[in-house]
């Protein structure tokens, strides 16, 4: 069986955002329901953390697909030319084990990264919300305000960086490409204070955002670290908050957001109030009243580079976008 090829450039074109939202519902869904196999990720560290392996296994039951995606991460990289994570998803089917599809991770990361904050901000963020908080200025902030824009009328956007050059960048940039003006400012704390959607997409390893500086009401989609050492929120800003995750186990190994806070005493397990899939499916309530802050914690799953991954197979199936290559798995071929 040919195996389908997709290219960084070719992604974006299979995967629009608002098809990357509906599928990534869906699958947040099928893990409430039990429909996914998932095991926590592997993270293989070079010396010094100067950069790191990352191997996301799962499957998707109902879909019949399996898949693994293989990625590094970089952070020095962050502001160059080159991005931080690079990578490739392989798509297995489930019934034979044929390798369906080898595509860019890169660009699966940042489409259905943002496009799962924007299921998480649909579901939890007031109705009304649209004073969008961007900290951070790379691939992670520039798809995020694309989700936003798919999930709630956004009315403002400030975007902040630890360098004002790149912030102010991406503000012309964005705004150009956006019909919305973006505006850049020079601290996190400018750009927090007073939204109401704060998303933050950094690769910082001290918090960037503080909890006395959130309002009330406001929905805040915490992405950056994916790490048990790093944190991009105090311990106030998660105290106060109302907290929902991906996945629990995922979040109780692997998020430093909530694990130093648990560390420090200043919280429990019982303060992660659910899964977004639970709230998806009306297992879990979500926001109780305008006036509670929701915080969405984001590592990122497996299942959703699988998803993404068959959502553009299937699609480029259908296009004939794509190489079909015959990479193997046929015992005649091998002959």
């Amino acid at each position: 069986m040919p195996t389908l090829i997709v290219t960084q450039a070719e992604v974006p074109k299979l995967l629009p955002m608002d098809e990357c939202v509906e599928v990534m519902a869906a699958t947040m869904e099928a893990l409430a329901r039990g429909q996914t196999v998932l095991p926590l990720r592997q993270i293989l560290w070079l010396p010094e953390r100067v950069g790191a392996l990352g191997l996301m296994p799962g499957a998707l039951l109902t879909d019949g697909v399996l898949g693994l995606k293989a990625i590094t991460l970089f952070p020095g990289y962050e502001g160059t030319a080159r991005d931080t994570h690079q990578g490739a998803v392989l798509l297995f089917d489930g019934a034979n084990g044929a390798l369906l599809a080898v595509l860019d991770a890169t660009s699966i990361t940042g489409i259905r990264t943002a496009a799962v904050s924007g299921v998480a901000t649909r579901a939890l963020a007031n109705e009304d919300a649209g004073d969008l908080a961007l900290i951070g200025s790379g691939v992670q902030a520039r798809t995020h305000l694309e989700a936003m824009l798919r999930v709630r009328k956004i009315r403002r956007v400030r975007v902040a960086s630890r360098s004002f050059d790149n912030a102010r960048a991406f503000a012309e940039r964005e705004s150009a490409r956006r019909d919305i003006h973006v505006e850049p400012v020079r601290d996190f704390r400018e750009a927090v204070e007073g939204a109401d959607l704060i998303c933050t997409t950094t690769s910082a390893r001290e918090p960037v955002v503080r909890g006395a500086w959130i309002s009330p009401g406001a929905h805040v989609n915490a992405v950056g670290s994916s790490v048990p050492f790093a944190r991009e929120l105090d311990t106030e800003a998660v105290r106060r908050s109302r907290l929902y995750v991906d996945r629990r186990e995922s979040t109780l190994n692997e998020a430093g957001d909530f694990l130093i806070p648990k560390k420090e005493g200043a919280l429990g397990d019982d303060h992660i109030v659910g899964e977004v899939g639970e709230v998806l499916t009306g297992r879990t309530p979500g926001r109780r009243s305008r006036e509670e802050i929701t915080l969405f914690k984001s590592l990122g799953l497996a299942i959703e580079d699988v998803a993404a991954a068959k959502h553009i197979y299937e699609k480029a199936k259908r296009s004939g976008t794509g190489r079909f290559l015959p990479l193997g798995g046929n015992r005649n071929e091998a002959d």
